[in-house]
Parts: C-alpha cells; structure tokens; sequence
C-alpha cells in the first residue's frame, strides 16, 4: 500500500480532477440524462487509465530533467523513492485499463484508444523539440470530452468538439503559467517552452489569450446547447477565477503559482459541469 500511495503522488493522481468533470458533462449531455451506470464506470476507467499512463511515461521520461532542476530534484523517481520498474508498471498498468474500458464501450472507441495513447505518450517528449507543448498537453486533456462523447453516441459532434476546445485551452493557459517558474532552468537546458521561448512577460499574455479563447469555445457551447440562465451564470463565475488567476501570478512575481495552478483550476471543470448540468436538466 506503501508503494500504491508512492505511485499515485508521483502522477499527482489528484490532478485527475482537471479534466473528469468535463468528460463527465460530456456524458451527460451526450446521454442527454442520466447515463447506464456501466458506461458511466467504463469511461471514468478509461480516462482514469490515459492520464495515470501518460502521467507515469512523463515523469519516466523527465526523470533526468527533474534530478537537474532544484525545483524537481525531490521527486520520486530521482529521490529514488519509486523504482523505475514500478513506474513502468504504472504506465502499461494504465495504458490496458483505457484500451479494456474502450472495448466494453463500442468499437469507435476501441479503435480510438491507440491514438489517445499517442497523443499522451507524446507530449511527454515535446518539450524537447516545441514551445507549442502546452498546446499538445491541452490536446491530451481534451480528448476526455471526445472519448465520452464517442462512447455515449459512437460518432463525434459539435458540443463535444466545443468542450474539447475549451479545454485544450484552458489546459494550455494554465501550463505556460505554471511553465514560468522553470523559465531560468529551461534556457540553460535547452528545453522548449512559452517563457523560455518568449520571456515571462509575454508568455503570460499568450495565458490570456488561451484562457479568452477557452472562454470563447464553452460560450460556443453555451450557445449550441441554447443554455439558460444557469450555464451562463457558471461560465461568469469560470471567466471570474479566470481574472483571479491571473492577477495572482505576474512575471515580477510568482510566489502564487501553485495557488493560481491547483486551487483556482482544480474549481473551473466542476463548476462548468454544476451549473452546465442544473442548466439543462433541472431548469428543463
């Protein structure tokens, strides 16, 4: 049990909160109600699984970068408190849970599972190449909406596309912030990133721009669904925490990082799902 609690604070199993209200609010929808309890199970195994593999094969393939930089040095794998076969392990432990969930779903989604892999595999490699990868990590993210979506109704469609924008963007926003911490440590290493590329000051300005077009793509949404009141009224109070975060966080000083990254995010997925959900169903 010792090593299990290792694992999961390796790939901050807590952060799954990120994106599983948004595959959820896509089930919902798709299922236009409440949705069979085993798909339900099914979709939350297999978004559960894509972010543990692609988590796990993050921290595998940093693990070197992580032993360099004095922000990352503590981290299990070169702390050597996690073995890196147990690692491993994790990763293809995950990786079969997407593809068993997907084939008890439908076969769209079965033969989808391998290029979700893809894309949460890959991003752990893109920083090496492209500043652009926090764009990719928000396209891993994005794919929890689309994959329920296809597991609900076994074709893609407009408000799944809409809620996968939006997060790609969000994700984007929020991870060229917590990017600027490491700006020093990313030059001198030559990895790519927003502020390494662009400097702190303009990256954060490149976060607003992402967090305006993922307001843009849930007010798309928003419209698609012709929500009431009660969307708009979350997605208010979404654009609100959007204004909060990036008060808290200016290129002079970064102290509030970690308060702008997980505290006011970790709150933006189950809002939009809340008010999204009580909108249409309850308001009906």
């Amino acid at each position: 049990m010792q090593r299990l609690k290792l694992l999961l604070d390796m790939i901050k199993f807590e952060h799954t909160v990120f994106a599983l209200p948004l595959a959820l609010l896509a089930l919902f929808l798709a299922s236009d109600g409440l949705p069979a309890l085993d798909t339900l199970l099914w979709i939350v195994v297999a978004m559960v699984g894509a972010r543990t593999s692609g988590m796990a094969l993050n921290r595998i393939a940093d693990r070197d970068v992580d032993a360099a930089n004095p922000r990352t040095r503590t981290r299990h794998l070169p702390q050597g408190s996690v073995r890196l076969r147990d690692a491993w392990l994790l990763c293809i432990a995950g990786a079969i849970g997407l593809v068993v969930a997907a084939s008890q779903l439908n076969r769209l989604a079965l033969a989808m599972s391998p290029v979700a892999l893809a894309v949460v595999w890959s991003y752990s490699w893109t920083k090496r190449f492209t500043w652009a990868s926090h764009v990719w990590l928000g396209a891993a993210l994005g794919l929890a909406p689309l994959g329920a979506w296809i597991a609900v109704r076994g074709r893609l469609e407009m408000p799944a596309i809409w809620l996968a924008i939006g997060v790609l963007f969000w994700v984007a926003g929020f991870d060229t912030i917590y990017a600027c911490q490491d700006v020093e440590f990313d030059q001198w290493r030559r990895l790519h990133s927003l502020p390494a590329r662009f400097g702190t000051r303009n990256a954060l300005r490149l976060a607003r721009v992402f967090h305006v077009l993922m307001l843009a793509a849930f007010t798309a949404l928003g419209i698609g669904l012709h929500a009431g009141v009660l969307y708009w009224i979350g997605l208010a109070a979404i654009a609100a925490l959007v204004i909060v975060q990036h008060a808290l966080v200016r290129d002079a000083d970064l102290r509030h990082i970690d308060v702008a990254f997980f505290n006011v995010n970790s709150i933006v997925g189950a809002l939009l799902l809340v008010f999204a959900l009580a909108d249409r169903f309850w308001m009906r």
